[in-house]
């Protein structure tokens, strides 16, 4: 596991809290930073200290879940109701309030992760479900369509067949004759697919989707 901080305090404070667990071996990677290895069979953890979801945490975030051997433990202050899903997006196992992240919640909140198991305060359970329930009443709104509903997160077949269209230059008009849609669907499945990501615009939407893998 990883101890990754904005400052040094923070990094030790962390450090001193797992350093004399007998389920974490505390190691130096060659960069500084503190690697706690969990017991055998446990999946590498990183514990993660940043006050607020603005960038470049989330870009940090998804480097270290890439290639699906890191699971990391969020050690924040604020989650504001667009981070949520980005959040999970990204990859993390585990959330703590800096103000309720004590020795043994955080322990437990690393063994939950390298178990692949979550851990989430109650209050914010409550807050993502409810974004959930809204993104998925959004979604069956604009109805299943070609490819099924969307997914959470990712892309779903149909919103990659829109893109790559986008990505070569065609507007919702061609899009529509192209994939025999309704021009309407078209602008739904760009709406739907740019509100559930937190995108900006189509032009945001192509270059994620490449960034992605997804075309």
């Amino acid at each position: 596991m990883t101890v990754r901080a904005s400052d040094p305090l923070s990094r030790a404070g962390v450090m001193s809290h797992l350093q004399h667990q007998p389920s974490i071996e505390m190691v130096d990677d060659t960069c500084g930073r503190a690697e706690p290895t969990t017991r055998p069979g446990d999946r590498a953890v990183t514990v993660m200290l940043a006050e607020r979801l603005d960038e470049p945490v989330p870009a940090d975030l998804r480097r270290v879940v890439r290639g699906g051997e890191q699971r990391v433990v969020l050690v924040t202050r604020e989650l504001r109701e667009s981070d949520l899903l980005t959040v999970v997006e990204c990859g993390v196992r585990a959330i703590l309030w800096r103000h309720q992240a004590t020795e043994q919640r955080l322990l437990r909140a690393v063994h939950s992760a390298a178990r692949d198991e979550g851990e989430l305060p109650s209050d914010l359970i409550s807050r993502l479900l409810t974004q959930v329930g809204r993104l998925h009443r959004s979604e069956s709104d604009l109805g299943t369509g070609s490819g099924g509903p969307a997914p959470l997160l990712g892309m779903a077949p149909r919103e990659v067949d829109v893109l790559r269209l986008v990505a070569e230059g065609l507007d919702t008009r061609q899009i529509s004759a192209k994939l025999a849609y309704s021009e309407r669907t078209v602008k739904n499945v760009l709406h739907a697919l740019t509100t559930r990501l937190q995108l900006s615009n189509r032009a945001h939407a192509v270059a994620y989707a490449l960034r992605e893998g997804y075309i």
